[in-house]
């Protein structure tokens, strides 16, 4: 196995202090970068970018050419496993994720089954393989999954148009011996999935719980939070492992409890409470608005600085956006933002 040169962002999530704050973000291979979009368009579309580990490669090391991350995260989707499973998935420009075959009755869950992530998820361990040899060690990659709820959410809506999240949410109240299977069978197709990209070389796991905050507080820890715990659980120290619940500011303690090595916060969740809340058990990683983004570079850097101050000087902060960058960010802007992190208070 190769040394890592730069290590600052595993000695964080380890909560061992390091010589300047580490700094990745989320969705750092996208849109907002003109290398990205030119290679998508050679590609013809997302899911053949996704596919071909060549191409997957090629566009998680497209951020890193430009600014100094202290962490590479593969390219790829969360929609991947319902993919895998045969729901058939499609990526629109402008649309977003469409599956042909949702879920959507207690039949649909029976004939569900756990994806053979070294085989119909094979391309996603391939490109853990290359990219990990084409970084050479200079940084950690990242591997990650959908959490099962968020999954389930897509798999029962058929696409991700409905924030309300009607036909999901109705499963929850009328529908709850269905809901339980099929999270289930997300579960151990998530854990699955996340040990295949740990056997190929990734470095630490995050699993993305997009739409947890969208559930009241109970059915939070009944159909999203149990299914992590147990994610962790399996998933073990081998690697460190975050856990990211957007809007999840109301359940840190509870998502701290299940031994996860870090909490992500989104930007509605103060730093100083989110570390008084949780203590130093856990490494914290944000939590900046990415509508700052858009700001003019001076204010970019003021807002980097004050955040950096609110997470104060002890060990376990990984610097990040408190979601992903969004396709309108001027990519100087986000090498304003690194050299900032990097610069400190």
């Amino acid at each position: 196995m190769t040394a890592l040169q730069n290590d600052r962002f595993l000695r964080a999530l380890r909560r061992q202090p390091v010589d300047r704050t580490p700094v990745w973000i989320m969705r750092q291979a996208g849109r907002y970068l003109p290398e990205y979009r030119a290679t998508r368009a050679r590609a013809g579309d997302f899911l053949k970018l996704c596919k071909t580990p060549e191409l997957a490669c090629e566009v998680t090391l497209q951020p890193l050419a430009r600014f100094p991350l202290d962490a590479a995260i593969l390219f790829s989707d969360i929609l991947t496993i319902p993919d895998a499973m045969g729901l058939g998935l499609s990526i629109d420009e402008g649309v977003g994720p469409r599956l042909a075959s949702p879920v959507r009755s207690q039949a649909d869950v029976d004939r569900l089954g756990v994806p053979d992530p070294h085989d119909d998820l094979g391309y996603v361990c391939d490109a853990v393989r290359l990219i990990k040899r084409e970084l050479g060690g200079r940084v950690p990659l990242i591997g990650f999954a959908g959490s099962p709820w968020t999954l389930a959410t897509y798999m029962i809506e058929g696409g991700g148009g409905d924030h309300d999240f009607k036909r999901a949410k109705s499963w929850v109240y009328g529908e709850t011996k269905a809901l339980h299977q099929l999270l289930e069978v997300v579960t151990t197709s998530v854990i699955s999935y996340l040990k295949a990209q740990r056997e190929a070389g990734v470095d630490a796991l995050m699993v993305f719980d997009t739409w947890g905050g969208a559930l009241a507080a109970e059915a939070y820890r009944e159909c999203s939070l149990q299914y992590m715990a147990r994610i962790v659980s399996e998933l073990g120290d081998a690697v460190p492992t975050i856990l990211f619940t957007k809007g999840g500011g109301s359940w840190l303690e509870s998502i701290a409890d299940t031994g996860c090595s870090a909490v992500g916060l989104d930007w509605t969740v103060p730093p100083m409470e989110a570390r008084r809340r949780i203590g130093h058990r856990v490494a914290l990683q944000g939590n900046l608005d990415p509508a700052v983004l858009r700001a003019p570079i001076p204010v970019i850097e003021q807002e980097v600085a004050a955040t950096l101050r609110a997470f104060g000087p002890a060990p376990g902060h990984i610097f990040n956006l408190g979601h992903g960058i969004t396709p309108d960010i001027n990519p100087e802007h986000v090498a304003a933002l690194v050299a900032a992190v990097h610069r400190g208070v």
